[in-house]
């Protein structure tokens, strides 16, 4: 029984074996990338080969490029593929890498019955993505070229709230400053406002007064030809009837 399971595992489950690889690669587009696979003895004579699994929940092989049983190198396209039986390894490169190269392969080895497989992820990168990297490591290391001022003295760190109390409490001040000057120019206004109208009132209350006082003098005669001035003899020359007035 235990036998059957074991047999039943090799032959349903793909990958399954001694099969191994590198799980992902990367690479920058224009460049090209190297992987290895390794098998066990078990695999040695058994075809080897190289493809881009185009399945979505199955793997299935697209662009199949299989390796030479001589031991010699095989290519198609940009890929070439190299089966080491003494080392056991699975040489695949692929050159002049394209951004639409990025997806998942297969190194593959072809059995009765179901193939063993191992998935690798390859990933291609644009020129810019390659410019930022170098960029980056770039900054990276002249920054740590230049000294630091904090390896030859202690740094003091100083609280911002502590740097700016002296400024807020400064414009306080002056906020408050300000404020009662305004306050008191107003009140200042205000009471010489207050005088000025009374000052005016008081003017208006003597002036009608006067008026009055002159308009009951008129009245009670009062106002004679004595009050008048030195040349008001000639008129009374001129007007002897006004001698009765």
């Amino acid at each position: 029984m235990r036998l059957l399971f074991l047999l039943w595992g090799c032959l349903v489950l793909p990958g399954y074996g001694t099969l191994v690889g590198p799980k992902e690669i990367s690479g920058f587009a224009g460049e090209s990338v190297t992987l290895q696979c390794t098998y066990g003895d078990e695999l040695k004579k058994y075809p080897k080969y190289w493809c881009k699994d185009v399945g979505v929940f199955v793997s299935r092989c697209s662009t199949t490029v299989y390796a030479g049983e001589d031991g010699r190198e095989s290519s198609k396209d940009r890929v070439s593929i190299l089966d080491s039986r003494r080392d056991r390894t699975l040489t695949v490169t692929l050159r002049e890498l394209t951004p639409t190269d990025t997806g998942k392969y297969l190194c593959g080895i072809s059995k009765l019955g179901f193939d063993k497989t191992f998935q690798v992820s390859l990933h291609v990168f644009s020129g810019a993505y390659r410019l930022a990297t170098q960029l980056s490591s770039t900054s990276r290391e002249d920054t740590s070229l230049v000294p630091s001022s904090s390896s030859s003295r202690p740094r003091v760190s100083i609280p911002l709230v502590r740097i700016l109390a002296p400024v807020l409490v400064l414009l306080t001040l002056l906020l408050f400053t300000g404020l009662a000057v305004i306050g008191r120019c107003m009140f200042q206004w205000k009471k010489e406002a207050q005088l000025a109208e009374d000052t005016l009132e008081k003017e208006k209350v003597h002036l009608s007064h006067v008026v009055r006082n002159e308009v009951a003098e008129v009245h009670a005669g009062v106002g004679t030809w004595a009050c008048l001035p030195p040349w008001s003899a000639h008129i009374r020359a001129c007007f002897p009837c006004l001698e009765n007035l």
